[in-house]
C-alpha cells in the first residue's frame, strides 16, 4: 500500500513529540570538523560494521559521515529511493543510524527532485490514475505543457540529460500512456514540487529524516525541482529560493541544516551563499590537479581567495571528477589539458571508461579516483589534502579517499558501470590493512589536526608568494596554523602555534 501522507505527516508529528526531544539532547549537530563521505556497505558489510570500523581506526580523524543513500531503493545505488520511512534491511536499521548519530554529525541525502518508479507512490499512480491520491505528485506532460507537448524551441532550451524531451511512457492499468517527466534514469521519476501533494510528501519526508537523527540533509539534484515551460527548467529564480526557504522552514526547528546539491557554474554556489546556505566547492578538485601537474598555483589561488566561505570542500565524491565546474575558474586550454592529461597522467584511468561502453556518457565529469588522478603518488596526494583541509569550509573526504585508493578495475570490468572505478567495497580485513598504509597514517594525522586545531575556526588568508608556491594562514586569536606548500617539488609543511610558542607537524 501506499503511504498515506496525512497519516505519515500525524505519525511524524507524534514522534517529534514525545521522543525527538530526547534524541535532540544526545545526537550530534554540525561541527568545524572533517566529514566522512560513505555508501552503508562500502566499509564492511553494513551500517554495523561501519560503526565498529570507525571507532577502531578513524574516529579521532573525522567528526561527521555523510551516509549515502541508505532507502530502499530500485538503481542508481540508492538514489532512487523508494520509501525514506525505512532503512534498506540489508544495511540494517533506524537503531543503527542514530547510533551513529550519537557519535557523529551525520548528513542524509533527500532526493528532492524524483522518487523511485518501483515506489509505492508511483504504483497507486500506475494503478489508479487520476484518482489516486498521488496523481499530482507528478509532471504529466499533459499538464505541464500547452497541447500536451513542448515545442522544438521549448525542449532546446531545457538543461538535460537526455538527447531528446526528458520523460518516460507512465503505461497505467487502463491500457493507456501518458508522458511524465523523467529527468536522469527511468527509475527516477520526477516530482511535481509545486503541487500540494508535494508539498506534503516533502514535508513528510525531511520531518522523518529530521526525527532519526540527521544533522544535514543533502538537497540531491535541487536546481532540477524548478521547472517552468519555456526556461531551461533549472536553478529558475525566484523559484528556486522561494522553494528552498520553504525547505529552510520545514527543518529549522529541528536544527537541521540544508546542503543544496548542484553541479554547474561556480557564480551558482556563489549566488546561493549569498542566501546564507551551505555550498559545495566542487571548484577545488580540478583547480588542485592542475596546480599539481603544472606547478602553478595562480589559479587556484584566485579560487582560494573569492570562494564562498560558508561551504563543504571536496576533492572526490561517488561521482566523478567535476570538470564543468571550473568554467572561466581555469581558461578553456587549461581545462582542455588538464582533462586530457588525466588520461595521461594518472594511473590505470582510459577515455574509454567516460563513454557509452561503461554506461556513462557524462562530459562534465571525469571517472578516476582522486589518488590514481594524481598518479597514485603519496607527496601530491597528501599535498593536495593538505591545501583542501586549510581552504574556507568543512572538508569532505570519500571513503576511497581516506583510504588513498586506487582506481578498482575489476568492478568497473565487472558492472560496466563507468563511476564504479571509484565505488570500491572494502571488506574489514583490507581496511585493517589499508591503514597501515604510510599515505593513510600521514592522512589521518592531518585530518586529526584540521579537527583539534582551534585556528581553523578563525580566519583564512592567503599570503604572498611565488607562482609555484602556496602559503595559507589560519587565524583565531592567538591560535594559529601556516600551510607552506611547493608545487614545484610536490612538498608542504605545516606550522602552528600550541602553548604560546610554535610546533612543526609531524604527519
Amino acid at each position: 500500500m501506499a503511504h498515506s501522507l496525512a497519516t505519515d505527516c500525524q505519525a511524524c508529528a507524534g514522534t517529534i513529540a514525545g521522543v525527538f526531544l530526547y534524541k535532540e539532547t544526545n545526537m550530534k549537530k554540525l561541527e568545524n570538523k572533517c566529514m566522512l563521505i560513505t555508501y552503508s556497505d562500502s566499509m564492511g558489510s553494513n551500517l554495523k560494521d561501519l560503526n565498529n570500523v570507525l571507532d577502531k581506526h578513524f574516529k579521532d580523524a573525522i567528526g561527521g559521515v555523510h551516509i549515502l543513500p541508505f532507502f530502499p531503493s530500485s538503481g542508481d545505488r540508492g538514489f532512487a529511493p523508494m520509501d525514506y520511512h525505512k532503512v534498506d534491511s540489508a544495511f540494517g536499521d533506524w537503531t543503527d543510524i542514530e547510533k551513529l548519530a550519537d557519535k557523529y554529525y551525520l548528513m542524509f541525502d533527500y532526493m528532492i527532485n524524483h522518487i523511485s518508479a518501483h515506489s509505492e507512490y508511483y504504483k497507486d499512480f500506475l494503478e489508479k490514475k487520476d484518482k489516486s491520491q498521488y496523481a499530482d505528485l507528478f509532471i504529466r506532460y499533459k499538464d505541464f505543457w500547452k497541447n500536451g507537448e513542448p515545442t522544438p524551441e521549448q525542449v532546446d532550451a531545457i538543461y538535460k540529460r537526455k538527447p531528446r524531451a526528458p520523460y518516460v511512457d507512465a503505461h497505467f492499468a487502463d491500457g493507456t500512456t501518458e508522458k511524465v517527466w523523467c529527468t536522469f534514469d527511468e527509475e527516477q521519476i520526477d516530482i511535481n514540487c509545486k503541487s500540494d501533494t508535494a508539498k506534503a510528501f516533502i514535508k513528510d519526508n525531511l520531518t522523518t529524516l529530521c526525527g532519526h537523527g540527521a544533522a544535514m540533509i543533502r538537497l540531491d539534484a535541487f536546481a532540477y525541482a524548478t521547472k517552468k515551460a519555456g526556461t531551461s527548467c533549472f536553478f529558475i529564480e525566484p523559484d528556486v529560493w522561494e522553494f528552498l526557504n520553504e525547505c529552510e522552514e520545514i527543518v529549522k526547528p529541528y536544527g537541521v541544516t540544508l546542503l543544496p546539491e548542484i553541479h554547474e557554474h561556480y557564480t551558482m554556489q556563489e549566488r546561493i551563499a549569498e542566501k546564507d546556505y551551505y555550498v559545495y566547492d566542487f571548484a577545488l578538485p580540478m583547480l588542485l590537479i592542475n596546480a599539481l601537474y603544472y606547478g602553478q598555483t595562480q589559479y587556484l589561488k584566485n579560487w582560494l581567495n573569492i570562494c564562498p566561505r560558508k561551504q563543504f570542500t571536496t576533492l572526490d565524491t561517488h561521482d566523478g571528477i567535476g570538470v564543468v565546474d571550473v568554467k572561466d575558474l581555469l581558461p578553456d586550454e587549461e581545462i582542455d589539458r588538464t582533462k586530457e592529461d588525466i588520461f595521461k597522467f594518472g594511473a590505470n584511468v582510459k577515455k574509454i571508461y567516460n563513454t557509452a561502453a561503461y554506461n556513462n556518457l557524462d562530459i562534465y565529469q571525469v571517472n578516476c579516483s582522486y589518488y590514481s588522478a594524481l598518479g597514485d603518488d603519496d607527496a601530491s596526494y597528501l599535498l593536495a589534502r593538505a591545501v583542501q583541509f586549510f581552504a574556507p569550509g568543512i572538508p569532505q573526504v570519500y571513503y576511497v579517499g581516506l583510504l588513498a585508493g586506487r582506481n578498482d578495475l575489476k568492478l568497473l570490468e565487472e558492472t560496466k558501470v563507468g563511476r564504479n572505478i571509484n565505488r570500491h567495497y572494502y571488506s574489514i580485513e583490507e581496511i585493517d590493512n589499508e591503514v597501515e598504509r604510510p599515505v593513510v597514517k600521514s592522512l589521518l594525522a592531518l585530518m586529526k589536526f584540521r579537527n583539534e586545531h582551534p585556528a581553523f575556526d578563525g580566519g583564512f588568508e592567503l599570503l604572498d608568494c611565488a607562482d609555484d608556491k602556496l602559503v595559507i594562514l589560519r587565524k583565531n586569536g592567538d591560535e594559529w596554523a601556516k600551510l607552506n606548500a611547493d608545487f614545484a617539488k610536490k612538498t608542504f609543511e605545516v606550522i602552528y602555534s600550541e602553548n604560546g610558542g610554535e610546533k612543526i607537524l609531524n604527519y
